[in-house]
C-alpha cells in the first residue's frame, strides 16, 4: 500500500497537478485526453511530413494511455481514502486529499507509539536541526529526518492550504502572518509541522477538523498544534 501511495504521489506531481479534493473518474478522463488539444497541434503541424509523424504519433498515444491509467490509480487511491474512517476524518482538515490521509496514516500506522502529537514534527524531519558546542548555539535548517514521503506531503497540503484554499480558519491566519514575517517557504514548512500535529491529535481524539473551536475536542486539537 505505501508503495503504491508513493508511486501516486510522484505521479501526481509530475504529471496531474491538480487543486486538492478534485474527483475524477476514468471516463471523465478518458473524454478529456482523447482530445489534447496539444496532441492535435501537433498532428496538424506534422500533417505534411508521415514520415515523423509515424515516429510522434505512438509517443503521443503513449501519453494519452498513461494519463488515463493515472487517472483508474487516482480512483483506487480515492477510493481507498474514503472508505477508509482514519483518512475519511483527516480529509476534513483543507488541503488534505486522499494522497496526503493515506501517506499520513500508512507513515503513522500507530497513533499511540507517539508520546504527545507535537513528536510529528521531529519523527518526520520538519523541525529545525540545532548545533550546540561550547559557547555556540546555532540553529539550522530542517533535520529531513525519517519518512520524505510524509514531508512531502504535508509541505504540500500546507502548500494547497496557504495557495487554493478559499476559506480561512485560525492556521491558515496564522501561515499567513508567518509568511508575511519570514517568507512563503518558511511559513509552509512550520504550517507543514503544524498540519502533521492536528492530523494525528485528530486521529486520537476521533474528532473532525474544524474551523471554530466550539468543543473541548476542537479545543485539544487547537491547542495540540500551539
Amino acid at each position: 500500500m505505501r508503495g503504491l501511495i508513493n508511486g501516486h504521489l510522484k505521479l501526481h506531481r509530475d504529471l496531474h497537478h491538480r487543486d486538492a479534493g478534485t474527483t475524477v473518474t476514468a471516463a471523465d478522463s478518458k473524454i478529456v485526453l482523447a482530445d489534447l488539444p496539444c496532441a492535435r497541434l501537433v498532428r496538424d503541424a506534422l500533417a505534411g511530413n508521415p514520415t515523423l509523424l509515424a515516429i510522434i504519433d505512438p509517443l503521443l498515444a503513449a501519453g494519452v494511455a498513461l494519463r488515463d491509467q493515472l487517472a483508474i490509480l487516482e480512483k483506487r487511491v480515492r477510493d481507498a481514502a474514503r472508505q477508509d474512517p482514519v483518512c475519511h476524518r483527516l480529509m476534513t482538515m483543507p488541503g488534505v486529499g486522499a494522497v496526503v490521509a493515506l501517506t499520513f496514516r500508512a507513515a503513522v500506522d500507530r497513533p499511540e507509539r507517539f508520546s504527545s502529537s507535537k513528536a510529528i514534527g521531529p519523527c518526520f524531519g520538519l523541525t529545525p536541526r540545532r548545533y550546540q558546542s561550547g559557547e555556540t548555539d546555532r540553529t539550522g535548517t530542517i533535520s529531513r529526518a525519517g519518512d520524505p514521503s510524509v514531508r512531502v506531503a504535508l509541505f504540500e497540503a500546507a502548500h494547497v492550504m496557504m495557495t487554493r484554499v478559499a476559506t480561512w480558519s485560525k492556521l491558515k491566519a496564522w501561515a499567513v502572518a508567518v509568511a508575511k514575517r519570514r517568507g512563503a517557504k518558511r511559513a509552509k514548512v512550520a504550517l507543514a509541522r503544524k498540519i502533521g500535529v492536528i492530523l494525528h491529535r485528530m486521529w486520537i481524539d476521533g474528532a473532525d477538523f474544524r474551523f471554530t473551536d466550539k468543543s473541548e475536542a476542537g479545543n485539544r486539537t487547537t491547542a495540540a498544534a500551539i
